[in-house]
């Protein structure tokens, strides 16, 4: 396997394809300068041959012809001179030379071991064709001897007759013994050239692979976040280019990742920080990615890879319509013990598209809504208490008001008593409006605090005594209770006055006669002033006690309202509290009395407003 990994390398294949090329070139250049030598060799050859039958013709033809000249020469002097002319002028390496006479004797050969030959006839096929008058008679053979030889007859004649025929056989041994020395030649030559092209290839691979090589090592260390490595730049070639780009490429790569991963960075925090929850869920509904707080409303630990469906609460038939084209909202209630109306969420489906159209995923975000569909029900309750305070006075008014319009004004005595009936009710109904103004600027901060320093135990003090004819009434003992370390403290005298008024004034009300209330002052542990109000009253039922501080909320609201209560002083209470720093806290237990706690900070400069 390895071997075979080597031969699928850049070097190797372009070794190859170096060795080929030339390969194959050298093989086209061989085999048509060999073709061409051969040719041409044989060409020159036969040319030869061709051309040394022809002049042994012409002495045959002068020594066979009977003419006048030859007519006292004998057939044995003839056969002498045809001797010496093959023997001597034509003597031809390894070649034989015969003279034939018309009917095809031997009358002569040039090979002394053939001499048996005379005599006989030559009945070869280009013997019969030359004495048949063909003069173009060449053929190839291959000897007794496995020698290629080529043969050549020519025929002679006299006055148009034919009167015999040269007929030469010559080897082809030098002729393919040089063809053969030149291939050889060419070959070595050939073999030279692939080596030196071989380690040139070698070397040329190597110029183009090494920087390809480095490319490869340098893109596996980006791929592993080294973003810090330069590639060698060694020339303004396509791999010079290549590496300038692929640097090019990296820092803006690394810019990029870095971008991204701020963004991230960004996103996660974003995301951690949220007051509403989000959820992200791929294409079919399994959630890929929860924040913290959407963990926290939907009390989970883990949402990855669980579907949305199992999160929520809903149908699949539900979540496919959520999971539409377009936004979608809805609102989702839930039970939890920590809440006391239902944990109500606005839930919103927006849907992730992709380039086609087609959603690859949903966005949902959980908005905690139950505060405010607790303030919509209390603003809802609120308008209900204020319309009803106001029609049950201006109801009576009416009514007393026609009373004295149909004749009661007549009766001097009645009529008194409906004028103050009358003047009872507008009396309240300013207290309302008196309180509601008061509350609406405590709510808008249009009430700013006029601090002053004051005396914790002179101010109850003097609570007690605004209150001491009321408490003399119903036999009420009253005591104050200031401990030793109580400072003078910075705060609105006249709100909190209010305050002690509103605290003192229900404690009276709802205390039987004979009872007792108590005032007293401590400091916290953490350096702020405790004021309590302490009385042996009726109490607060427990189911009370959440609400008691709501608008217009009454534990007996028939006897509250005949006690010329508005059901808005422990909400004023509450908020001037709040306005000095402090907080307010009310424990009460049933038919055994009410303690009403509020604690207030001890600042050390003076201030007129905040």
């Amino acid at each position: 396997m390895k071997g075979a990994r080597i031969f699928r390398t850049i070097q190797v294949k372009l070794i190859i394809i170096y060795v080929l090329l030339i390969l194959i070139g050298m093989q086209l250049i061989g085999v048509y300068f060999i073709s061409t030598m051969k040719t041409s060799l044989m060409e020159s050859f036969t040319n030869n041959l061709n051309e040394q039958a022809n002049i042994l013709t012409k002495f045959v033809e002068q020594t066979l012809s009977p003419s006048p000249q030859n007519a006292n020469t004998t057939d044995e002097q003839t056969l002498e001179d045809l001797r010496g002319i093959v023997s001597t002028l034509f003597s031809i390496n390894e070649a034989e030379i015969q003279v034939l006479d018309a009917s095809g004797k031997v009358l002569t050969t040039s090979v002394p071991s053939h001499q048996s030959y005379v005599g006989r006839k030559n009945t070869t096929l280009a013997v019969s064709r030359a004495l048949q008058g063909i003069r173009d008679n060449e053929q190839e053979m291959v000897g007794e001897d496995n020698v290629r030889k080529k043969v050549v007859a020519k025929p002679a004649f006299y006055e148009g007759k034919i009167i015999g025929a040269v007929y030469i056989v010559a080897s082809m041994n030098e002729l393919f013994e040089t063809i053969n020395r030149v291939n050889g030649i060419f070959m070595s030559g050939m073999l030279i050239a692939l080596g030196l092209t071989g380690i040139l290839s070698v070397l040329l691979a190597h110029t183009i692979t090494n920087p390809i090589k480095g490319l490869t090592r340098h893109a596996t260390q980006v791929a592993e976040g080294r973003f810090d490595q330069q590639v060698p730049v060694h020339g303004d070639d396509e791999i010079g280019q290549l590496s300038e780009a692929f640097n090019e490429m990296t820092g803006r790569l690394q810019e990029a990742l870095s971008a991204i991963e701020e963004e991230k960075e960004k996103l996660a925090s974003i995301l951690t920080n949220m007051s509403d929850g989000v959820i992200a869920t791929d294409e079919h509904g399994i959630v890929a990615v929860t924040n913290r707080r959407a963990r926290e409303m939907l009390d989970i630990e883990i949402g990855h890879g669980v579907p949305l469906t199992e999160l929520l609460g809903l149908s699949e038939e539900r979540m496919a319509q959520l999971r539409g084209l377009s936004e979608q909202v809805i609102m989702i209630r839930k039970e939890k013990p920590e809440y006391e109306h239902n944990y109500t969420m606005r839930v919103t489906f927006t849907p992730i598209h992709r380039r086609d159209k087609s959603a690859s995923g949903t966005i949902v975000v959980l908005q905690d809504v139950t505060e405010q569909e607790k303030l919509e029900q209390s603003r809802r309750e609120f308008v209900a208490n204020v319309s009803h305070e106001l029609r049950t006075p201006l109801t009576t008014i009416k009514s007393y008001a026609e009373a004295l319009e149909d004749g009661a004004l007549q009766e001097k005595e009645l009529g008194e008593r409906f004028v103050g009936v009358i003047r009872n009710e507008v009396e309240r109904m300013i207290r309302l409006v008196t309180d509601l103004l008061h509350l609406s600027r405590l709510d808008s901060s249009q009430a700013p605090l006029r601090r002053q320093e004051t005396d914790i135990a002179e101010m109850l003090e003097e609570v007690a005594d605004r209150f001491s004819f009321q408490l003399r009434q119903k036999s009420i003992h009253a005591e104050v209770q200031i401990a030793e370390e109580i400072t003078p403290a910075w705060l609105d005298r006249d709100q909190i006055d209010q305050v002690l008024d509103n605290l003192v004034s229900n404690a009276i009300k709802y205390t039987m006669d004979g009872g007792s209330i108590e005032l007293s002052a401590i400091m916290t542990d953490a350096g702020s002033i405790s004021i309590s109000v302490k009385d042996t009253g009726i109490g607060i039922p427990k189911k009370d006690l959440s609400r008691i501080f709501d608008r217009f909320y009454r534990v007996d609201k028939a006897r509250s309202r005949n006690m010329g209560g508005t059901g808005l002083g422990l909400s004023i209470a509450r908020e001037i509290i709040k306005a000095h720093g402090g907080t307010i806290t009310l424990d009460s237990e049933w038919n055994e009395g009410t303690i009403v706690t509020f604690t207030l900070p001890t600042l050390q400069e003076r201030g007129t407003a905040e």
